[in-house]
């Protein structure tokens, strides 16, 4: 899939996809819409999605996520919606330095509101 870059949207929601998230994802740099939503995806958010930086929409909710949002995730400046609700987050660090950001869905996650509002008070 990494082959694809000129792809500028790219859905795959609803499905039962499994296993973790490609790294090569981060490879599709025209990337603007990002959705893998609904599916049975496992692991961390990897690092190298801090490479789409053409990206305006990611839509990872519905998932079996877990650990961080990873700091590298704040480098997507660009980014206006972010949707990762009903996953099993634990943190969310860099999501702070989304400035353009207009829309974050977090809820259903293993958040502490402290944690949150501490992390959001520059959005």
């Amino acid at each position: 899939m990494g082959d694809l870059t000129s792809l500028t949207e790219l859905d795959l929601s609803g499905n039962d996809l499994s296993g973790s998230i490609p790294d090569d994802l981060g490879d599709l740099t025209d990337l603007t819409d990002l959705n893998l939503s609904d599916n049975e995806l496992t692991g961390s958010i990897p690092d190298d999605l801090n490479s789409l930086t053409n990206l305006t929409e990611l839509d990872l909710s519905q998932n079996e996520i877990s650990s961080t949002i990873p700091e590298e995730l704040g480098d997507l400046t660009n980014l206006t919606e972010l949707s990762l609700y009903n996953n099993q987050l634990t943190s969310v660090e860099g999501v702070e330095r989304l400035t353009n950001l207009r829309t974050l869905s977090l809820c259903n996650n293993q958040l502490t509101s402290v944690e949150v509002v501490e992390q959001l008070t520059n959005l």
